[in-house]
């Protein structure tokens, strides 16, 4: 059977929704982070801070029955009023700050989601089927976006970051949450609606020629795109699965910081990585871990450190033939100097034997002591890596291609559960 036609969004677009919100004493005590950041320890700290944390929602657990658990309590949240639905369809504006300094600003709407050939809404990173399959799995039966993704464009402080930063300075908030960092400051979350159609269209109108990269939420996004291809291949018409929840931010106007996400190999031991390494690359061995790091942090690129039980050891200097020719042919030039294009096409097949996925391979956002720690408790090899940069990241998309996934982390992240969107209450 052919492939349905889908409707043709008129450019980035963002449509007002009727958001659905926590209405409890602190909306901070019900929020959490990302899906793919929260830890099960995380969980569990975030259910004993309220019994009625997103995360609830967002990571049901592990039993069979759980995304029909989702959608119960999501519904029964909705009936006892813990969760409330806006009387008036809005676009929000979004606003992350700490110690008094703005971090981001941005607006949460419905985007109309656009096939990545037609370059309004760029993907950058591959995407692995298991993610995007418990995804599917959840928001299919939720009938709910129960967070958003995360898109950068460059505006050039347009018109609509003026109406954002316009309405964050004279306006009462809706509602916010002040949320302690990993690091220990304390973020304040901060959330408006725009009603008014004026507002909107002026939103809107300054969006409709640009282009937006998808910053986080690369597996959720390939949901959306799924969920929409599954309604219109069973004769659905147009409706909610041609939208999907998004934070949209002006990069020029709130640059984004990127960080490193790291790998962890279990099944290989450290002094095994090591020794196999020293055929095609450069091996200092350093006393301890941050001693590593601050190596790794002047490396030039391609650089790796190895942790786990015993010495940091940095990798540099590959052999050039070598990386050549595990490259593929087909790839820019760029795209094969990345650190994790390398990593991920000659450091684990060639160098190790491995194959990059989520079995083999796990992953950790940001934390090299996090990194070791694990594969010091698995007996294997934690792969630290720099982050890229965005100059490279946005280059990269803007020529068709994707990095490999979880090369990026993008930030600052969105806080989970200060606005969900529904199906039936749009």
């Amino acid at each position: 059977m052919a492939n349905p036609e889908l409707p043709v969004p008129d450019g980035l677009t963002l449509r007002p929704f009727h958001g659905v919100r926590f209405a409890v004493t602190d909306v901070a005590d019900v929020t959490s982070p990302p899906y793919d950041l929260i830890s099960d320890e995380d969980a569990r700290t975030l259910l004993d801070t309220h019994p009625n944390n997103v995360v609830r929602l967002i990571l049901p657990g592990a039993d069979r029955h759980r995304y029909g658990q989702a959608r119960d309590t999501l519904h029964a949240w909705l009936e006892a009023g813990v969760l409330a639905t806006d009387p008036q369809p809005a676009i929000y504006v979004y606003e992350q700050s700490a110690q008094g300094r703005v971090l981001q600003r941005g607006l949460i709407g419905d985007v109309a989601l656009a096939d990545p050939e037609r370059r309004i809404i760029l993907p950058h990173e591959d995407v692995m089927p298991g993610p995007v399959a418990d995804r599917l799995a959840l928001m299919r039966t939720t009938e709910a976006n129960l967070e958003p993704i995360f898109l950068l464009y460059d505006g050039g402080n347009s018109a609509a970051t003026a109406l954002v930063d316009e309405v964050a300075t004279t306006r009462a908030p809706l509602t916010e949450a002040v949320v302690k960092a990993p690091g220990g400051d304390e973020v304040r979350h901060r959330l408006w609606a725009l009603t008014d159609e004026a507002e909107i269209t002026r939103v809107n109108d300054d969006l409709r020629d640009r282009q937006a990269l998808i910053a986080d939420g690369h597996h959720r996004y390939a949901t959306y795109r799924a969920l929409q291809l599954e309604h219109h291949t069973a004769g659905d018409a147009d409706g909610p699965w041609d939208h999907g929840l998004a934070l949209l931010v002006d990069s020029s106007a709130y640059p984004p910081h990127l960080k490193a996400i790291h790998r962890v190999i279990p099944g290989l031991p450290l002094h095994e990585a090591v020794t196999k390494a020293k055929g095609a690359w450069q091996v200092t061995e350093h006393a301890d871990l941050d001693e590593g790091l601050a190596a790794l942090a002047e490396a030039d690129e391609p650089a790796y450190l190895l942790a786990g039980a015993g010495h940091a050891h940095l990798l540099t200097a590959p052999d050039p033939l070598q990386v050549r020719h595990a490259m593929p042919a087909s790839r820019s030039e760029r795209w094969s100097s990345l650190n994790t294009s390398i990593l991920a096409e000659f450091l684990l097949p060639k160098v190790w034997g491995l194959y990059d996925d989520e079995q083999t391979v796990h992953i950790v956002h940001h934390d090299a002591e996090a990194a070791a720690r694990l594969a010091r408790q698995a007996g294997g090899t934690a792969v630290i890596l720099n982050p890229l940069s965005v100059p490279d990241v946005l280059a990269v998309a803007a020529g068709g291609e994707r990095v490999p996934r979880k090369s990026t982390s993008f930030g600052p992240k969105p806080r989970t559960g200060l606005v969900l969107r529904t199906f039936t209450t749009l």
